[in-house]
């Protein structure tokens, strides 16, 4: 149950697609002067070092964000929503030489390094390392009361925050899905929170991998959107095949290419994402992309 560690696969393509929507949800939302609160339900160890022995084993960001800063963008520039992220990024990264960069921030970090005063950061992990790194990580910033950090499962504690007392919040939820039962909870959650605070928004990711619960997963969650009358976004990024490769066909050793793509889906998002994802997604594929396969998707329904 405990084996994920996000540490491994920190500032790989998925990463780069949810920091920025995460990113550019917050910088829409924090536009109005009432408090947000931001739940994360997996919220991981909060900061990772790129070179460090996990990401470094694992060499996932290499491919992922560490790809992203060192290319040149098509067209001379990045799109906003990309622009906006590698600043971001710049600001953990303050000493770094080029496309050197050494720290990573996960949801956590992000989204403290974006709050105000006057916003409140609830952060659930149930792995024991990560949770106690996670509280030590946020020990350093003396947040106070602004953020709290709670050892315990995020899919079964979200509820007693919802709604928040300044009716304004967004859920990340971001599960490992390594336990089939994740889709099903997601989804589950979803439902609840949506009873509860219908204008709440909602960010999910999923992986895309060849398996029925990954793929059911974004028609349940539109289903669902579409029944409470709630505005939806499901944002896609394919980087490679998933197709599992004979490495050697004498032994019969299969490699597993990793995973090959990953989404976004949004439940009241920000008007502003979907154009700002439009301009974005084309140029993660020209950069990520790693074969004839890489791609994206963006879809919304009201």
């Amino acid at each position: 149950m405990f084996s994920y560690r996000h540490a491994f696969h920190a500032g790989n393509h998925a990463d780069v697609l949810k920091h920025i929507v995460l990113i550019a949800a917050l910088d829409h939302l924090l536009e109005k002067e009432t408090a947000l609160t931001v739940i994360d339900t997996h919220a991981g160890a909060g900061l990772y070092r790129l070179d460090g022995d996990y990401a470094g084993k694992s060499g996932e960001a290499a491919d992922g964000v560490l790809r992203l800063l060192a290319a040149k963008p098509a067209g001379g520039e990045h799109a906003p929503a990309i622009a906006r992220y590698l600043a971001l990024l710049r600001e953990f990264n303050p000493k770094a030489k080029g496309p050197d960069y050494r720290v990573y921030p996960g949801s956590p970090f992000i989204a403290q390094h974006l709050l105000r005063e006057q916003d409140k950061l609830r952060l659930f992990e149930l792995h024991p390392t990560d949770a106690r790194t996670l509280d030590a990580n946020i020990g350093q910033l003396d947040a106070g009361r602004r953020v709290s950090v709670v050892r315990d499962d995020g899919f079964g504690c979200v509820q007693s925050l919802l709604p928040p007392p300044s009716r304004r919040a967004l859920l990340l939820c971001d599960p490992s899905y390594e336990i089939k039962t994740d889709y099903a909870r997601v989804a589950s959650l979803m439902e609840q929170a949506l009873k509860r605070f219908a204008t709440g928004s909602y960010a999910i990711w999923y992986p895309i991998i060849p398996r029925p619960e990954a793929h059911g997963l974004p028609r349940r969650l539109k289903s669902l959107a579409t029944r409470a009358g709630k505005p939806w976004l499901n944002a896609t990024l394919t980087v490679k095949s998933g197709r599992v490769e004979t490495s050697d066909a004498a032994l019969g050793a299969d490699r597993r290419p990793g995973l090959p793509a990953s989404g976004m889906f949004l439940v009241n998002p920000p008007w502003t994402l979907k154009e700002r994802l439009a301009a974005a997604l084309p140029q993660l594929v020209a950069t990520l992309g790693q074969d004839k396969s890489a791609g994206f998707t963006l879809e919304a329904g009201d």
